[in-house]
């Protein structure tokens, strides 16, 4: 027998910097049903972070979302990407700089890029940052997983440095604005 929810799954791939802070957004949204941070976009098969800290490469920091599009579709993923990190500069996101920190969506359909494509434009004609959005639209060809300590990183690590300066007020944030869209309400 079939499961009918597993016929309802879609797959993202996003880079919008850090790993870790991307993880975080989205395992909370209302209709994910998994995040796994990892590479993508690189010339070589199943890097390691060392490997691509070096940004010879040419991978990105990404995570890549299942969800369920009949709880959460596709764009309003983008519209949480889009919130969550500087979509404006180039190969960095506030002290990390490389391209393995760009902003990049590796689509996975006509579709999805179709929809990435027009929320691009749109964010641009409305100079909603006040800068021209530089997100990296490419096909996806790869996704390698990070290691084991890259997943699940805020919940592992929450007392780290990194986690209590960066991630944690990020997440903060994110909870704020979307708080109606959380599996739980933030008070």
């Amino acid at each position: 027998m079939i499961d009918a929810k597993t016929i309802n799954k879609e797959i993202a791939t996003l880079g919008g910097g850090c790993f870790w802070c991307t993880e975080a957004f989205y395992k909370e949204l209302r209709g994910v049903l998994s995040v796994t941070s990892g590479y993508s976009g690189g010339e070589i098969v199943n890097p390691a972070y060392r490997e691509v800290c070096s940004g010879r490469t040419g991978h990105a920091e990404v995570v890549e979302i299942e969800f369920d599009p009949e709880i959460v579709n596709f764009s309003e993923i983008l519209e949480v990407f889009f919130a969550t990190h500087d979509p404006t500069t180039l190969n960095q996101q506030g002290g990390d700089v490389g391209t393995q920190y760009r902003s990049a969506i590796f689509y996975h359909n006509e579709q999805q890029k179709e929809i990435a494509q027009a929320i691009i434009k749109q964010l641009n004609a409305d100079n909603i940052f006040g800068k021209k959005v530089v997100t990296e639209l490419t096909e996806w060809t790869n996704f390698f997983p990070a290691e084991g300590y890259h997943q699940n990183y805020l919940e592992n690590n929450p007392g780290q440095g990194y986690c209590q300066f960066v991630i944690i007020p990020k997440l903060a944030k994110f909870r704020k604005l979307f708080n109606d869209r959380l599996k739980r309400t933030v008070k």
